[in-house]
């Protein structure tokens, strides 16, 4: 293994990015393409070898549940060379799109999208893992380490960057329960998360009898095409959720304001404690299933009852998992519990998918070496503030940007698509200390609370990069 040359000791970046998902894919597109004198020496580092997204869950015909406008910069410059729709005219599929009158895309369609933004975009690193952050206080920058990674995902090299500002975007990650965990490791016990579902497909189509657990979108696609790809009247399905219902995702059109920037301003404004007791109860915005979704499922199963009889499924919601384990090597025991009947029972099944949905990377590793100017709320979180910045001491002149790690501080719309390009712009907005990309003032017919939180409009300024301190 090498040392990498670090040829920025001397010119060290305006930002960094760490991630690369489409909310720092949009950064980077965003920041390509900022109106300066001289342009945003920026950088993005990866740790996988190419851009996926959620690539074991790109079944046949599942779309997305924005539309085609939440693409990567839309929503902030239509204008922009990386739009969908530019996608789209380069590939010379404009006419087709057009014919086919489709608002949501297919997720297939999404993933090649951004694929085709990292193939032509420049300053982005795929296979280097990003192993620390440090605040240099001489220098008054921030210094990351990283490993370049082979084609197999061994180091290869070391190398240092320095930069102002960094924009963490490392995303989720799969949720396991404890108890699901050993079965998750173990050898010819087909028991996976809905992560890698086309991966194990083939694998558990061949189990006798199948599971499926969690009510959100995830587990309602795969039990469509799980069930769409087993014979007539021996389906051997079981899907289970905890819900009460499954239950249809709020899209109606003043329920989807939720997700304006006019909701995260006003949900970033409330105390801690409201929002932490709010985020719960508002899981129907983003954790139910989508209408089509319900009503392909409900066909599939009406079909196959027109001569008679019943598909061999059981839908059950309102039940929860209480442990799981191994029964004769292969088969797996789940222990239910009912929670209205107050009732308990076992399942036996021989291959389980569990859509129990992501978590948030915790941003305490790779912020270690910036634990001692972190700020915190009262549940150890970080905090963050309205521009999408770790709050830190005053000691530190630069900034980190968070995406996709403020649910607690901005609410539901954290994760969602649509919101991409506006964040982006937000902490371009910000870093620049100009305004390369104004955004609207109002965004929502709906008036959350009644003192409406305005938008921050940043100070004018000569300099690129003026480095505010944090507040």
């Amino acid at each position: 293994m090498t040392d990498l040359p670090t040829p920025d000791t001397d010119q060290p970046h305006d930002l960094i990015g760490i991630g690369i998902g489409p909310f720092n894919l949009s950064l980077a597109a965003l920041a390509h393409g900022v109106p300066t004198d001289r342009p945003l020496a920026a950088a993005f580092y990866e740790q996988r070898p190419a851009f996926h997204w959620h690539p074991g869950l790109l079944i046949d015909g599942a779309s997305l549940q924005v539309p085609f406008l939440a693409d990567l910069v839309t929503l902030a410059d239509p204008a922009s060379p990386w739009t969908f729709l530019n996608y789209l005219r380069s590939r010379d599929r404009l006419f087709p799109f057009y014919f086919a009158e489709r608002f949501h895309i297919q997720r297939a369609e999404y993933d090649a999208y951004c694929r085709w933004v990292t193939d032509q975009l420049p300053g982005l690193h795929f296979s280097h893992q990003v192993d620390a952050v440090r605040w240099n206080n001489q220098r008054e920058l921030f210094e990351i380490d990283f490993t370049q990674l082979d084609g197999e995902g061994e180091a290869e090299a070391l190398g240092r960057a320095h930069t102002r500002n960094i924009a963490l975007g490392i995303g989720t990650e799969p949720y396991v329960p404890e108890f699901f965990k050993p079965l998750t490791e173990a050898e010819n016990v087909p028991v996976i998360h809905s992560a890698d579902y086309l991966l194990h497909r083939q694998e558990i189509l061949e189990a006798p009898h199948i599971t499926v657990i969690g009510s959100g979108q995830s587990g309602a696609e795969i039990f469509l095409d799980l069930l769409r790809a087993r014979p007539q009247g021996h389906e051997n399905l079981h899907w289970l959720a905890r819900t009460q219902a499954f239950a249809p995702m709020e899209y109606s059109k003043l329920g989807l304001e939720h997700f304006t920037p006019d909701y995260s301003r006003y949900f970033h404004a409330l105390p801690e404690a409201v929002r932490d007791e709010l985020v719960p109860h508002q899981w129907q915005l983003h954790k139910g299933i989508d209408a089509d979704t319900i009503a392909a499922i409900h066909d599939e199963l009406y079909r196959r009852t027109l001569h008679g009889g019943w598909p061999d499924t059981t839908l059950t919601p309102g039940v929860s998992v209480r442990t799981a384990g191994r029964v004769a090597n292969t088969r797996i025991e789940l222990h239910l519990e009912h929670s209205q009947q107050n009732a308990r029972s076992r399942l036996t099944t021989d291959a389980v998918v569990l859509a129990t949905g992501y978590r948030e990377r915790s941003l305490d590793r790779i912020l270690t070496g910036l634990d001692p100017y972190m700020r915190r709320d009262a549940s150890e979180r970080p905090r963050i503030d309205d521009r999408f910045r770790l709050v830190l001491d005053p000691t530190v002149t630069g900034n980190v940007y968070v995406q996709n790690a403020e649910r607690h501080t901005h609410g539901v719309g954290a994760p969602d698509l649509g919101l991409a390009a506006w964040r982006s712009a937000t902490i371009l907005n910000d870093l620049t200390g100009t305004n390369p990309y104004p955004l609207p003032e109002r965004t929502a017919f709906t008036t959350f609370g009644l003192t409406p939180q305005g938008p921050r409009v940043p100070a004018q300024g000569p300099d690129l990069i003026p480095l505010a301190r944090n507040n």
